[in-house]
């Protein structure tokens, strides 16, 4: 898949260096690396670590503004070829990556913001062994309380602990009555709301339990889950470490090696609660599906 990867990558600085300037068809990208979309977009985002949409843009301007400086087209020339249609939106755009305007940057010879070409490559380094099982889930649901949080890659994510703090026991006492289906107890879920994983960006944190389709509790909110695919991983170690290490290897070792790719829906993640730090069993589901011309399970 890797290979596929840097193909998809190479058409992107093909159309990008195009004389005509032209658009980045991301279907057409998601195509050349053999995935959906919306994996493309979410494994990029975790590789990367920035989305897709962000990389284009800082290759488009790097590649605008090294024309900028050099003189030889007027600015609008600039604008048409890395595909604005006006000098206005093409001034908003390299200054939202230089941080200063085109006409300043040339009279001035300002340093500019480059983004460099991007590949992938493997490291071996022989030290994440993963535990995973394959499971097909019917349609369910998970009742719970939710909360919008920062995405946070290390430590501990102070909003996603406010919220938890803001549960009362009679709300974690009626989930647990609710509870009926893997994953068991009182769980995690996490939805993103887009195809970045960049630290920061915004994620709906849920507590709550799983249940059947038709289960239902005015007091708590509902997420509906369709049937699906997921890939079902075990982990033990301190927390939040050793979990926060594990999303990251789904994404950057995982899938790369394996058949499958990512589909929306939420991240369930089930563990016990321990001191920062502590040592715990964890088990964390993503939704999958199944990677083109594969074959069956």
């Amino acid at each position: 898949m890797l290979e596929q990867l840097n193909q998809a990558l190479d058409h992107i600085e093909d159309c990008l260096q195009a004389e005509a300037g032209r658009e980045v068809d991301i279907a057409e990208v998601a195509r050349i690396a053999t995935t959906s979309q919306y994996h493309f977009r979410r494994l990029f985002s975790a590789l990367a670590g920035m989305p897709l949409s962000v990389y284009v843009r800082r290759r488009r301007m790097t590649l605008a503004g090294a024309e900028v400086l050099d003189g030889e087209r007027t600015l609008l020339d600039v604008a048409v070829r890395h595909g604005y249609g006006s000098g206005e939106a093409f001034a908003r755009a390299f200054r939202s990556v230089h941080g200063i305007g085109p006409g300043e940057a040339r009279r001035t010879g300002a340093t500019l913001t480059a983004q460099p070409r991007m590949s992938f490559r493997v490291v071996v380094e022989g030290s994440t062994t993963m535990r995973y099982r394959i499971v097909e889930k019917e349609a369910f649901r998970v009742l719970g309380r939710k909360a919008r949080v920062p995405l946070v890659h290390e430590g501990v994510n102070a909003a996603a602990a406010a919220h938890v703090e803001t549960l009362d026991q009679q709300a974690i006492l009626r989930m647990k009555e609710l509870a009926d289906g893997e994953p068991e107890g009182v769980l995690s879920a996490v939805v993103h709301l887009t195809d970045s994983r960049e630290e920061g960006s915004e994620v709906d944190y849920w507590i709550g339990v799983t249940t059947g389709p038709e289960a239902a509790a005015e007091e708590l909110d509902t997420l509906e889950v369709p049937a699906g695919t997921w890939a079902v991983f075990d982990n033990h170690g301190p927390y939040p470490t050793a979990l926060q290490e594990l999303w990251r290897d789904v994404f950057t070792q995982w899938f790369p090696s394996n058949p499958y790719v990512s589909r929306p829906g939420p991240e369930l993640l089930r563990t016990q609660p321990v001191e920062i730090g502590a040592a715990t069993d964890s088990q964390l589901w993503i939704p999958v599906e199944r990677a083109a011309g594969t074959g069956g399970a």
